[in-house]
C-alpha cells in the first residue's frame, strides 16, 4: 500500500467514527500520515513505521491541523487520532504506561517536522530533553482515542510543548511536559 493510500486509508476510518469525524471538517484543516508512520531507509522511525503499525497494535493514525492564515506563522497545535489494539496491552484492556508516554513523545514532537516543512524550524535534528508524564485514567486498548499537543514557547534550540490523550467523551487520561531540542551536530 502506498503512503498516499494508507494516509486515504486512515483518513477514512477516522472520518467513520463519529466523534473524529467532527474534527476533520473545516476549510483550513490539514489531515495527513504523520512522517514518523512512514519507512526510511535509515531506520529512522522505525518504531511507529513498522513496529507499531500493525493490526494489534496501532491499526491507524492520522494528524491534525488548522492551517494558519498566514504561510510564514506557526502550527502551534496538533491533533492526533490513534485506534489502539490488544498487542499494547499492559493490563487487559488497558493500554501499557510506556506505550502512554510514548504515545504522548511522539504527539508531542510531531509539531517539529510540520514547522519544518514550513521553513519555521530548521532543518536539524531534534531530540527529547524531558518528558513529564502524568497519568490520571487508563487509557483503553481495542479504542481510538485523540492526543493533542501545543507548542507553549521557543527559546533558541529549545522548544517546549504539552500533549493529553483524551477518550472519545474528551476526558483527558493521561498528559505530558516535553522539552525538545536542537542538536548542535546530527547523530
Amino acid at each position: 500500500m502506498s503512503d498516499t493510500e494508507a494516509s486515504k486509508s486512515d483518513y477514512e476510518h477516522f472520518a467513520s467514527i463519529p466523534w473524529c469525524a467532527q474534527h476533520l471538517r473545516g476549510s483550513r484543516i490539514v489531515t495527513g500520515t504523520p512522517a514518523s508512520r512512514r519507512p526510511k531507509q535509515n531506520g529512522e522511525d522505525s518504531l511507529y513505521a513498522e513496529t507499531l503499525k500493525s493490526q494489534t497494535t496501532i491499526l491507524a493514525m492520522l494528524e491534525v491541523y488548522e492551517e494558519p492564515v498566514s504561510p510564514t506563522d506557526r502550527v502551534d497545535s496538533i491533533k492526533t487520532f490513534l485506534t489502539l489494539g490488544s498487542g499494547l496491552n499492559g493490563h487487559p484492556d488497558v493500554l501499557h504506561g510506556g506505550i502512554v508516554a510514548t504515545i504522548l513523545d511522539e504527539v508531542t514532537g510531531l509539531l517539529i517536522p510540520i514547522n519544518q516543512q514550513r521553513g519555521f524550524i530548521p532543518e536539524m535534528p531534534y531530540m527529547t530533553v524531558y518528558l513529564n508524564t502524568t497519568f490520571l485514567k487508563p487509557v483503553p486498548t481495542c479504542a481510538t482515542i485523540l492526543a493533542q499537543a501545543r507548542i507553549l514557547k521557543v527559546e533558541g534550540r529549545k522548544h517546549f510543548a504539552e500533549g493529553w490523550i483524551e477518550d472519545g467523551n474528551g476526558e483527558v487520561l493521561a498528559r505530558a511536559e516535553a522539552l525538545f531540542v536542537a542538536l548542535k551536530s546530527s547523530l
